[in-house]
């Protein structure tokens, strides 16, 4: 049938099974906009920035399991975009954002707001198109949204001339994929996976490293088969978080740079790393030299470049792993490791995440815990990035699958307030908490409009201390208490700003409020805002320094040695 190429996107984009759209318009991408209308299956949220539709879409995608769609005009319409893709690029989030693009004949004479965002992105994306003809754009968008969601996931940009919008063209949609020369690796060596599972079954003190592969791939009940089966401690990388519930007694948390110092113990004293779907980043080694050097490694990637990267292996498997762990689930043995398991329950008691205090200060510990325990660990938690992000991974007891969405790679500030939208978005039945930096939520808070406007009912938990934490606790522990640039002293009053978007705020300053804040908030029908006045100096412990090893972890002081 004969269509518009901004119809031909429209249609396509039903054919993936795309339902929500973020994004805002412009003159490069306004004939597409102008033929939404035709397309009522498709909703359209109209963000206040940019960057909150690609945090929004990322969001979403992480929520759902499902490409997020943004959409933006050419020049800084597309160039706002580039942080959430870089984020989504980072963290491995399939994403298929279609940008608007000045019409042909100007392309390359710097007309106004002509932007080479497909160059611009090409380090920052999985892949991307300029589309020149509109009867590209069905085969266009089919590639895009197979790339973006298969193998290791990521984002794709689609840029689209103003004029392409326009052409009519004949809409045939393909009814078959044919990339020859994109073909992940799904299924594991059958070699490797039995060499694997010889290495399990000698083991004496193993540990299963589980990162957001484990999301990506839904490999939750396999985990869950592999742990209990062989008796194996699991340790998760921050953005596994969600792949194994906290509560479960094999559970051991996240190691690192502001991990549990339990977990890191466990890790450093193991003789089999099992490392599954994650990539050895920094703030899990430290000094890669001195990293877990007690063990032997098997390493399951889909992706083969990260295999061997930062750390050598003595197994490696490239292939999809919840496939890859079917397999080697049926050649592990039934094990008990009585003595290795509670080892690790005696770390955890030698080392605690915090020390009992007696104290009415407002600390954003507290404040987490009681989310977590008013919540029963089920909500899904949005973070931004710095202290709250490490104190909601260290302290919400996340009990079900895939519950925390925060930037890991890219370390984003910002994305707590688009990114929860779009996760409420995506999923409605769900409780939506984000849990916020007052530095941080400040970058996007003009979302709240977009959230007000489309009553999205996200909770907005702020650790609002005054100062850009993270960095404050570095200057004061590296650099003497040096707080350069780091304090806020005219933060805005953010129960009034909530006011001003119409949403429910409250502000809590002691203890004794936080429990009944929560409920409130959790009982308004709409999006609602809590504004916690915390400890300004609180610091997030342990801390292992950058580029060092487990030897020099810094662990909580004594509740006497705080601040003195």
């Amino acid at each position: 049938m004969q269509l518009t190429g901004g119809q031909m996107v429209c249609e396509s984009l039903i054919r993936e099974g795309v339902e929500v759209i973020f994004g805002i318009p412009g003159g490069a991408i306004l004939p597409l906009y102008q033929t939404l209308p035709e397309y009522p299956k498709l909703r359209h949220i109209l963000t206040r920035h940019e960057q909150g539709a690609s945090h929004a879409a990322d969001g979403y995608a992480r929520a759902t399991g499902r490409p997020g769609v943004a959409f933006a005009t050419s020049g800084p319409g597309a160039t706002n975009l580039v942080t959430g893709i870089t984020t989504a690029f980072m963290d491995s989030v399939p994403m298929v954002i279609v940008t608007g693009q000045v019409g042909r004949s100007a392309i390359g004479s710097d007309a106004f707001q002509e932007t080479d965002i497909t160059g611009i992105t090409l380090p920052i994306t999985k892949h991307n198109y300029l589309v020149m003809t509109a009867e590209e754009i069905p085969a266009v968008i089919n590639e895009a949204f197979h790339i973006a969601s298969t193998g290791r996931p990521g984002p794709v940009l689609v840029d689209i001339p103003k004029d392409v919008f326009e052409e009519m063209g004949e809409f045939e949609y393909p009814e078959k994929m044919d990339l020859p020369g994109y073909k992940p690796t799904v299924h594991g060596h059958p070699n490797q996976i039995r060499k694997a599972a010889k290495l399990i079954e000698e083991s004496e003190r193993p540990v299963i490293l589980a990162g957001h592969g484990v999301i990506i791939s839904k490999a939750y009940d396999e985990l869950m088969e592999l742990a209990e089966k062989a008796q194996i401690p699991v340790v998760t990388t921050f953005l596994g978080i969600g792949s194994f519930p906290d509560d479960h007694f094999l559970s051991v948390g996240m190691p690192g740079m502001h991990g549990a110092a339990y977990a890191s113990l466990a890790i450093d004293q193991a003789d089999l790393l099992i490392a599954l779907g994650m990539r050895f980043d920094d703030r899990i080694t430290g000094d890669t030299s001195k990293f877990a050097v007690n063990s032997k490694k098997i390493h399951i990637d889909i992706d083969p470049s990260e295999i061997g990267k930062n750390i050598p292996v003595d197994v490696p498997i490239v292939g999809d792993l919840k496939l890859v762990l079917k397999v080697l689930n049926e050649r592990v043995k039934p094990t008990t490791r009585v003595d290795w398991v509670q080892h690790v329950e005696d770390l955890k008691r030698d080392h605690p995440l915090m020390h009992e205090r007696d104290t009415d200060e407002l600390l954003p510990q507290h404040i987490i815990q009681q989310l977590s325990e008013l919540t029963d660990g089920r909500a899904i938690i949005v973070t931004g990035v710095g202290q709250h992000q490490m104190w909601a991974a260290q302290h919400y007891t996340f009990k079900e699958q895939c519950s925390l969405i925060s930037s890991g790679g890219a370390g984003t500030m910002g994305f707590e307030v688009p990114a929860a939208m779009g996760a409420q978005v995506g999923r409605p039945d769900k409780v939506v908490w984000s849990i916020a930096g007052d530095g941080g939520f400040q970058m996007t808070m003009s979302e709240l409009a977009t959230l007000a406007e489309n009553k999205i009912p996200v909770k907005f938990a702020i650790m609002n201390n005054g100062f850009l934490g993270m960095v404050r606790q570095w200057q004061q522990i590296f650099y003497e208490k040096s707080y350069v640039a780091t304090g806020y002293s005219r933060n805005p009053d953010f129960v009034k700003l909530a006011d001003a978007f119409g949403i429910y705020g409250a502000r809590v300053t002691e203890k004794s409020q936080v429990k009944s804040a929560i409920l409130k908030a959790m009982e308004h029908d709409g999006p609602a805002l809590i504004d916690f006045v915390v400890e300004q100096e609180e610091n997030v412990y342990p801390m292992i320094p950058s580029a060092t090893s487990v030897a020099s972890m810094i662990e909580e002081p004594k509740p006497e040695e705080i601040r003195q």
